[in-house]
Formats: C-alpha cells, sequence, structure tokens
C-alpha cells in the first residue's frame, strides 16, 4: 500500500503534469517571433518523427514577408463570378484548354478511364492554377509554409501542411530549395504539400503528366462519379469544392470545364 505521504506527493505531481502540459510553439504577426517558433517547432517535429533532413531544412526557413502580404490581400475571390473570369482570362483558358484537350488526347482518355474524371474540369484546373504550366511561382516552398504555419491566422491548416513538406524532405521528394507559389503550392496543378503526399503518387508534378494524374487522383479520392455532371447542384461540384474553398473559384472551374468539354454557357 502507498503510504499517505507518498500518496499525496504522486497525486500533486500527476496534478502538475495535467495542469502544464508541454510547451507548443507559439504563432506570431510578426518577423519578430519566427526565429524562436522555428527552434521550437524544430524540437516538436524531431519528437513526432521528422528525420535530420526535414529538421535542418526548416531550421533553414525565412520569414516570407511576400507570403503574408498575398495571404492578406485575396480580394479577387470576392468578386463575382463574370469579373473573375474575365481577371483570370476565361475565355483564353477555354481556347487553350480545347487545343491541349487534342493534343493530349491520349492522357486523358486514360485518366477518364481510370479515375472517371474528363477533361474539361482537369483543364480548367491546370489553366486556372498556373496559365497551363507558365507560372508556377518562385518562392521559397518551405519558407511560406513555415511562415504560414507560425503566422496565427490559420495555424492549424498550414501545421498539417509544414509536417507533409518536412516529410516530403525526408523522402527526399522535396528539398530546402524547392520553388512554389505564394501558399507553398507546388506543380503545374499547383499542390499543397499534404495534397503531394496524399495523390502525388510519386509522379513529378512539374511535368503536365505527373501534375494532371495528381489532379485526377484528388477529385477521384473527393468522391468524383464516373459519369456524373460538375456543375452546381450536380454530384460532382462537391469535388471541385474540395479542390477549392473560394465558392467563385469553385464556380469558374465548372464552368470551364463545361465549355472546354464542348458544353456553352
Amino acid at each position: 500500500m502507498i503510504r499517505a505521504g507518498i500518496q499525496t506527493t504522486l497525486i500533486a505531481a500527476l496534478a502538475a503534469l495535467v495542469a502544464t502540459p508541454g510547451q507548443a510553439a507559439q504563432c506570431g504577426n510578426s518577423a519578430g517571433g519566427f526565429e524562436n517558433w522555428k527552434r521550437q517547432f524544430s524540437a516538436e517535429a524531431r519528437a513526432n518523427g521528422i528525420g535530420p533532413a526535414g529538421v535542418d531544412a526548416l531550421l533553414s526557413t525565412s520569414y516570407a514577408t511576400a507570403t503574408i502580404r498575398a495571404d492578406r490581400g485575396q480580394k479577387s475571390f470576392k468578386l463575382s463570378l463574370d469579373q473573375f473570369l474575365a481577371k483570370r482570362g476565361g475565355p483564353v483558358i477555354v481556347s487553350r484548354g480545347r487545343q491541349l484537350k487534342q493534343t493530349h488526347a491520349a492522357l486523358f482518355a486514360s485518366l477518364q478511364q481510370r479515375t472517371g474524371v474528363p477533361a474539361g474540369p482537369l483543364l480548367a484546373i491546370w489553366g486556372m492554377e498556373t496559365g497551363f504550366g507558365a507560372v508556377r511561382g518562385n518562392q521559397n516552398m518551405l519558407s511560406s509554409v513555415a511562415t504560414l504555419a507560425y503566422d496565427c491566422r490559420r495555424p492549424d491548416f498550414f501545421t498539417d501542411q509544414l509536417y507533409a513538406a518536412l516529410k516530403l524532405v525526408d523522402r527526399g521528394v522535396f528539398s530546402a530549395g524547392t520553388r512554389g507559389s505564394m501558399h507553398g503550392e507546388v506543380g503545374q496543378t499547383q499542390f499543397m504539400p499534404k495534397a503531394v503526399l496524399n495523390y502525388g503518387g510519386g509522379g513529378n508534378l512539374e511535368t503536365p503528366s505527373g501534375a494532371l494524374t495528381a489532379t485526377a487522383n484528388f477529385l477521384k479520392a473527393h468522391g468524383w462519379a464516373p459519369g456524373a455532371g460538375y456543375q452546381p447542384g450536380e454530384a460532382n461540384f462537391a469535388a471541385i469544392q474540395g479542390w477549392n474553398a473560394a465558392s467563385v473559384y469553385q464556380r469558374a472551374i465548372a464552368l470551364l470545364g463545361k465549355q472546354i468539354d464542348g458544353g456553352e454557357r
């Protein structure tokens, strides 16, 4: 039997453990705390199984001021559908998308047979995200994601993305120098790190084939039903919603995809 004095001491020690959990890295809203956060987060990452390559890459990151500025200035998602399509070059996406549907016909036929996803929405995403590969971003991917994981606006979402990125560094898929867009998106269709981890399939997302295959995998995993419609209110629109949270973006992809696949507005 535990003696009363020892029992009291044990209870007090357990209470202290419950009251003071492990110190988590604290978010911030300026560059000032980033270096300290980075050291704290690297210790957490190491404890959670991230290897030396991932931890070293994290420690090499810098606070990405341009990423924070872009994150605070996403005004295009507040536009009407017509305004959004005009700003993003909707007619050009449709015209070029129809051409690429023909030149990559075998690839799109194979993807539709395997995943059920037709060419239209894949081409709409490809065109909307990077102008069919023309503009893929030139930011340090890991610095962008680490900055957003540190930032207090959406730390939970980007902490998940950062862990995925560090795992991909450990696997040799990413490096400390990998380039991407402002929020850490990479490749021809701009995958976030967690999506690369889950749907990339080991392919090269800097090539059209690798990126479009990964995008079709993503839509299939988000419930794409072969042969069903993908306009608002139809079965496959939910899969498009899984790609991007902005309503105007979702409707634009559905509309452009329909036009590329041969339908009218």
